[in-house]
């Protein structure tokens, strides 16, 4: 029996569940594989940390030049996240002749396309089906399963820690404040949250899925980002009142003849297959010219979904190593696309107006709004009660054309819009 040596860099949360599902599991890997998985060393960054699970008979060390340096080591993962010193590590330990497997999205969005290079240039994998949505194995279903479909947008809730702080405020009418130190009570938000509520971590994935689903490299700043931290208990009531939930969506679709990639709150249509995922669950809705809409639903982050996410690279790895077939790029499709500017995407808008006096009469609202060159599409009708507030619909429109408008509105003494969001139906 073949036997497979394995080092890991990071021994944190997702380190942890790998190192779990190993010895839980060691059987259905050796049938699966037809190789025995061993951990032979661990890096960690402090070694006198209380570890919660058994590493008998498994090196720790704090020099990652043992792991380089190990030759009986062929697999090394990689989940200690952030990108320095995580880079020159992931750098050395492929030119070491070494496979890689990594959940680093920060890294694989912003340096991925020399470190892949490098793995090539090594003739080793470099895999990370983890970077994206957790759990969900995602990234190995487009490459493999949509290879001779066209696909049409991706759109996606990717970020647990923001889906989970929308769904408290929606459901039990938390303010955004208050399900934040919910999500930190209950270790779905780091202490310091800021990439995850401002879009940054879902811009990351995004990025990825993007390669994956068009074949194209996308600049983090070619990406429209906004985050929930501006979201209020009033805007999620407006949501329920006109029939939408409000959700931090990643979408990546043709914009005319560009492509468009944008992280931002929406209104989601109840109804669509998106609005109904809750709390800190990721999905993921890819429409292909052939198949239709497919979503892939499932934990988008945490110890065991992750772990179980770098695992299944692992052993592609292992069934790599006994055919001598390493080396060939995760995502092999490839082309260019000129990108939109963020400015210039464009969606279709939920308007909400109000008036202070009769300002708020349809020829009034619809003046203002053809003067900024703008067609509704609809006026939206919550209930025959006489109305503060009215509903609008816009037809697809830009970004820019947008803050246009906003600039209109803060002009008018008689209308005021209280809330602009992008709608997804």
């Amino acid at each position: 029996m073949k036997t497979i040596k394995l080092g890991i860099v990071g021994l944190g949360t997702v380190g942890t569940g790998v190192v779990r599902i190993l010895q839980r599991n060691q059987q259905k890997v050796l049938e699966t594989s037809g190789c025995r998985l061993e951990i032979k060393t661990i890096v960690v960054a402090n070694l006198d940390k209380e570890r919660k699970v058994d590493l008998t008979g498994i090196h720790l060390t704090d020099q990652i030049d043992e792991l380089i340096n190990d030759q009986e080591i062929q697999i090394a993962i990689e989940v200690m996240g952030t990108i320095e010193p995580a880079r020159t590590y992931i750098t050395a330990l492929l030119n070491s002749g070494k496979n890689v497997i990594t959940a680093n999205k920060d890294l694989l969005a912003t340096k991925g396309t020399e470190l892949i290079e490098c793995a090539q240039q090594n003739g080793v994998n470099l895999l990370y089906e983890a970077s994206v949505a957790g759990g969900i194995p995602i990234l190995r279903t487009v490459a493999n399963s949509f290879t001779a479909d066209q696909i049409v947008s991706v759109a996606g809730i990717v970020n647990g820690t923001s889906n989970y702080i929308l769904t408290q405020m929606s459901e039990n009418g938390l303010t955004y404040q208050q399900a934040l130190e919910d999500a930190q009570a209950l270790g779905l938000a780091e202490t310091n949250p800021t990439n995850d509520v401002s879009g940054k971590d879902a811009a990351y994935k995004m990025a990825i899925l993007t390669q994956f689903a068009f074949g194209v490299t996308v600049p983090l700043e070619k990406i429209a980002v906004a985050g929930i931290t501006q979201i209020t208990k009033d805007d999620i009531t407006r949501a329920q009142k006109w029939g939408y939930s409000v959700k931090l969506i990643g979408q990546a679709q043709p914009n005319g003849d560009k492509l468009s990639i944008s992280v931002e709150p929406m209104f989601v249509r109840k109804g669509y297959p998106l609005a109904a995922i809750k709390n800190e669950n990721n999905a993921v809705l890819v429409t292909g010219s052939s198949v239709g809409e497919v979503m892939f639903y499932g934990a988008g982050a945490g110890e065991l979904p992750t772990a179980n996410s770098i695992l299944s690279d692992v052993i592609a790895t292992v069934k790599d190593l006994r055919l001598h077939t390493t080396g060939a790029k995760f995502n092999t499709f490839s082309r260019a696309a000129e990108l939109t500017d963020p400015a210039e995407r464009t969606s279709k808008y939920f308007l909400a107006l109000s008036a202070t006096d009769d300002g708020l009469t349809e020829p009034s609202i619809t003046q203002l709004l053809s003067q900024n060159g703008l067609n509704l599409a609809a006026q939206l009708a919550p209930s025959a009660q006489p109305q503060t507030e009215l509903g609008y619909k816009t037809q697809p429109i830009s970004a820019s054309r947008l803050a246009q408008l906003k600039a209109a509105f803060a002009k008018s003494s008689k209308l005021t819009l209280t809330a602009a969001y992008p709608v997804l139906e």
